[in-house]
């Protein structure tokens, strides 16, 4: 189904559930599925579209997110439905994931207590998921299959073997003995208990943070199994590159959890922890494999060096049994593949950096330069259609789906941004070149709130496609944050 196609059909169930027209529709960024996701706006309320022509997965998720409604759990609502059973329209949980928010904790020099609170909240969910959700779920409409079993573990293996392990010819084996210690590992994982709800793809890109708590996504994929897989699955994520210490307090932090509604020891989580965290990595490897090496997708190559290293500190934590000698060899061997998968060096300090605002003149006015440099440009946006002047939009800024789309149908809107553009080409390439520190650029409006925030975020996102060497730190002088 081409793109148009999709967007009419969106559009219908947008009409359908507000009696109105949408007024945005844009494709969010692809992930490993063949879903497509798009978010549908119009004034006042914002919405996820999704098209996914495999209806038996749809099905799942309808009926999963029935069930976690009913237990309290934070999950988007399914709000709308074509009579097909592609197409449904969900709750706007935002942009803002757990993984986004490790990331730049990370990068400013560890995880703050607020991040590892969320963490802790979501082991808090986490448990509601595995045992009280459980209760309630129709297994019958699990998709692909209603039970994680030695079966979904040998496909696991033989997934990483053909999409990861067999992509390097580096690697020797027996493959009938490789094959062997496969069907020795998928015994012992599927003897751990199983009688909850398993997740299966319990990672923090699928938490969303929104109004200062954790809301889930993606669980289709769910399905009756043991506990350990998903706790693994947010804990050691490879990207997200968790501290060793802090993974052992937030999994003491969840079995203290756990503890409240069953016997954690009689179910002997310790016992098979390992063994399920060589299972996951192996798992993402083989998706790394067929995603990254083959289908060429950059988010899962530049994962692949992250998963080799954390492989390489599991073996060094968590040696593999003598009754597993191949598996163990292939591990090792792989772990010798660093040097063909380096991690890339973090973007240096960069030379320029840019102070970019919007700003109300009738309120503080034109922003001071603490740069010391006297100021930059200053760009006038009152003279723009201003969406403030109607009501729909008095309580929105410029961020807002609907006062973009109200905006960009406005083609002076883009013929200024597009002087703005050139103006600011030729002073950015000459400041590069001659290794200045500062620049300072601005756009005001009346309120500070609409026409100013939408210039200020578009020259933004056209500074880091085309120069992506300068720092930019974008601030809305009148709204609560940046």
């Amino acid at each position: 189904m081409d793109l148009k196609e999709i967007q009419l059909q969106l559009n219908e169930l947008f009409t359908q559930i507000t009696g109105t027209q949408s007024l945005y529709l844009a494709p969010l960024a692809e992930s490993g599925s063949t879903r497509k996701y798009f978010r549908i706006a119009g004034i006042m309320t914002s919405f996820i579209g999704v098209f996914n022509p495999n209806i038996e997965e749809n099905r799942a998720f309808f009926s999963y997110a029935e069930s976690f409604k009913k237990v309290g759990l934070p999950v988007p609502e399914v709000l709308a439905i074509s009579a097909d059973e592609s197409f449904y329209l969900q709750t706007d949980l935002g942009e803002v994931s757990l993984f986004e928010l490790a990331g730049k904790a990370i990068d400013s020099g560890g995880l703050n207590d607020s991040v590892i609170a969320f963490y802790k909240e979501a082991l808090n969910n986490l448990v509601l998921f595995q045992c009280d959700a459980h209760k309630q779920i129709d297994y019958s409409k699990s998709w692909p299959t209603a039970v994680f079993n030695k079966k979904s573990i040998l496909d696991d293996l033989y997934y990483f073997k053909y999409y990861f392990v067999k992509l390097h010819p580096e690697i020797s084996c027996n493959e009938s003995l490789l094959d062997a210690d496969f069907e020795n590992f998928a015994n012992f994982i599927a003897s751990s208990p199983s009688d909850f709800f398993m997740y299966r793809d319990f990672q923090a890109r699928n938490i969303m943070i929104l109004e200062g708590k954790t809301w889930f996504i993606d669980f289709q994929g769910g399905r009756m199994g043991p506990l350990q897989y998903d706790v693994v699955s947010l804990l050691y994520q490879v990207k997200a590159q968790l501290p060793e210490k802090l993974r052992e307090d937030l999994i003491e932090h969840y079995l203290r959890q756990l503890s409240n509604c069953l016997d954690v020891a009689e179910i002997q989580f310790r016992k098979f922890l390992p063994s399920f965290i060589y299972l996951r990595l192996m798992q993402v490897m083989g998706a790394y494999g067929f995603r990254g090496i083959i289908q060429r997708k950059q988010h899962f190559l530049e994962s692949i060096p992250f998963s080799i290293l954390e492989l390489e500190q599991q073996l060094k934590l968590h040696q593999f049994a003598n009754e597993l000698p191949e598996l163990s060899s292939v591990l090792l061997q792989l772990v010798q593949l660093k040097s063909l998968y380096p991690v890339k060096e973090k973007t240096k300090t960069k030379d320029l950096t840019i102070q970019l605002s919007s700003f109300s003149y009738k309120k503080k006015g034109i922003p001071y330069d603490q740069s010391g440099n006297g100021g930059g440009f200053v760009f006038d946006c009152r003279a723009l259609p201003n969406p403030g002047r109607e009501a729909g939009y008095k309580m929105q800024t410029g961020k807002d789906p609907a006062v973009i789309a109200f905006l960009e149908k406005h083609n002076v809107v883009s013929v200024f941004l597009d002087h703005v553009f050139s103006i600011l080409r030729i002073t950015i390439d000459d400041y590069t070149q001659r290794k200045f520190s500062n620049l300072m650029i601005s756009f005001g409006c009346t309120g500070g709130q609409h026409r100013s925030v939408y210039c200020a975020e578009k020259t933004a996102v056209w500074m880091h496609k085309n120069f992506p060497e300068v720092n930019v730190i974008l601030q809305h002088n009148e709204q609560k944050t940046a």
